[in-house]
């Protein structure tokens, strides 16, 4: 069983890492020489005032996604730091570039680490952040499938295209076996928790005290203002990706449609690999592309650029300001900390 489990951990970071590092391979192995050139010098060529501007609005959301958590701990009978939330928030993005979706594992465990607030309670909350975050995206693609119904299915077709085209053939196999692992740990986890009755109400604590920060979003004292916040955010997303398009000349007139759109395919990007490694710059260069191609004959080198910039800046930051976070956030109840990470993470 042990050793199951640490297959599934090690597929669960290899994969997604596999399958970046392969796309960044088949990024620069698709274009040509004379694409290259290009590419490397619209980079070079680039007007970085707009990218850098892209990453000071970015940091500002950044710091509003820190201060709209406390919406959640309050109603939990939290009051933290907002140093502290967002500093456990940063490490956990910093983690989610390594082990995809273990950032807000770990984010949980840092608020712990720095206010003792409970994993499961901490952890709730960052779950209903996301559903939320989930919510948001799909109005703007609603919004966005409204704008441009041709383009939309035509260049999510594409990619689906794409994507059929350079998958590994042996992935259904392997889909195969990750699912019937999956069924049999469930099965041998319900014999457990029938078994050992201590374990069952651990276990029944540990998800009531989810739940409990699950639904803390219905008992903000302030519900305007975690909407409003949300909302900034999510504008503050979508202006920090459309700005840098005015960082290239040949980008600088692009369609807000065209904008929106590739604002999806990159945040689908981020949710396939680690950190978007590889799937961002390759899909929001595929949009860009798709606009470009009757007009430019360097669309794909240009849409690559792009791309590559986006995501290359904001991955830097990132992981900046993780470091950062990393060596800042107080550490009060490091060793009980530690304790929770090893229990969630593994």
């Amino acid at each position: 069983m042990i050793l199951k489990g640490s297959i599934f951990s090690i597929l669960k970071i290899t994969l997604p890492l596999a399958l970046g590092f392969f796309l960044i391979w088949y990024f620069f192995a698709s274009m040509s020489r004379e694409a290259l050139d290009f590419f490397y010098k619209a980079i070079e060529s680039a007007n970085y005032f707009w990218i850098i501007g892209a990453l000071v609005l970015s940091t500002f959301a950044y710091f509003i996604r820190a201060w709209r958590w406390k919406y959640t701990l309050e109603p939990l009978g939290y009051k933290t730091p907002f140093w502290n939330r967002y500093h456990s928030m940063m490490i956990g993005y910093l983690v989610n570039m390594t082990i995809p979706r273990a950032g807000e594992a770990s984010r949980a465990v840092m608020l712990y680490r720095s206010d003792k607030v409970p994993f499961a309670r901490a952890f709730g909350t960052i779950i209903a952040e996301r559903a939320i975050d989930l919510i948001m995206l799909a109005l703007v693609s609603l919004i966005t499938m409204f704008v441009a119904y041709d383009d939309f299915f035509e260049i999510f077709g594409q990619i689906n295209a794409q994507f059929s085209d350079v998958k590994n053939p042996s992935a259904v196999n392997l889909k195969f076996w990750l699912y019937t692992l999956v069924m049999l740990g469930f099965g041998i986890g319900i014999f457990l928790l029938m078994v050992y009755p201590k374990l069952r109400a651990k276990i029944v604590a540990f998800t009531k005290n989810v739940f409990a920060g699950i639904f803390s979003i219905f008992k903000c004292k302030n519900p305007f203002l975690f909407f409003f916040h949300t909302l900034l955010i999510w504008i503050l997303y979508i202006v920090y990706f459309g700005i840098a398009f005015y960082s290239m000349e040949e980008t600088s007139n692009f369609p807000l449609s065209g904008i929106l759109l590739g604002f999806i395919a990159g945040a689908l990007g981020i949710s396939f690999t680690n950190g978007g490694i590889g799937t961002f710059p390759f899909l929001v260069g595929l949009v860009i592309v798709f606009y470009l191609k009757d007009t430019n004959p360097n669309a794909q080198a240009i849409g690559n650029a792009l791309g590559m910039l986006i995501w290359v800046s904001q991955t830097l930051l990132l992981v900046f300001l993780g470091l950062i976070s990393l060596i800042a956030l107080p550490k009060n109840h490091a060793k009980e900390g530690a304790k929770e990470e090893a229990n969630t993470i593994a």
